[in-house]
């Protein structure tokens, strides 16, 4: 397993180690010990799986404090481009969002601490996703950007006549108006 770190500090991108050969592939997709042994300490609780098509934008989404959630995301089948936007005040990056496409081809995997904003794009005509929670979903401390936030201007690798969205999120404040709770 290989573990990078983009330029936002706290996101980790993992890179499974993945075995191939003519009969088709194995590899351990969680293994605490392998992945704490790499400094990746979390108590996962809770799986959430999710079945979108082509153009399907879900989030940006967080959890308040003291439920904030770390996730650890995965592609079972299909392409998503993730997006975590990091929300802590006084971050030297409150604002700024990383993408990375993650595909049943490349087996990476995204590490998202909490005070970050998650969501995705749905890049091939049937997605299954399938991620990690650290904290149990409480809908009273559900919380949300806007997609189409102008200030993060998330390319969201999708044309805006496919963009298919949920009436909830569509509603999103912005990333000014949005209330948050995590610092730096």
């Amino acid at each position: 397993m290989k573990v990078e770190e983009p330029a936002i500090s706290g996101l980790k991108i993992i890179y499974p180690k993945v075995f191939e050969d003519d009969r088709g592939y194995f590899f351990e997709s969680y293994n605490q010990n392998m992945y704490n042994s790499s400094g990746l300490n979390q108590h996962w609780i809770q799986d959430n799986q999710s079945k979108s098509g082509y153009g399907v934008i879900r989030g940006l989404h967080y959890q308040l404090n003291p439920f904030a959630q770390a996730k650890l995301i995965r592609v079972i089948q299909g392409a998503i481009f993730d997006i975590a936007v990091d929300i802590r005040k006084k971050s030297p990056t409150f604002g700024q969002w990383f993408g990375l496409e993650i595909n049943d081809e490349n087996k990476i995997q995204f590490m998202i601490p909490e005070g970050f904003a998650h969501g995705f794009s749905v890049l091939s005509k049937e997605t299954i996703v399938l991620y990690k929670c650290n904290q149990f979903y409480k809908p009273e401390a559900e919380k949300g950007i806007s997609y189409k936030d102008t200030l993060l201007n998330i390319d969201w690798q999708i044309p805006d006549d496919k963009i298919l969205i949920s009436e909830k999120d569509l509603e999103l404040p912005g990333i000014l108006e949005a209330e948050m709770n995590f610092t730096f």
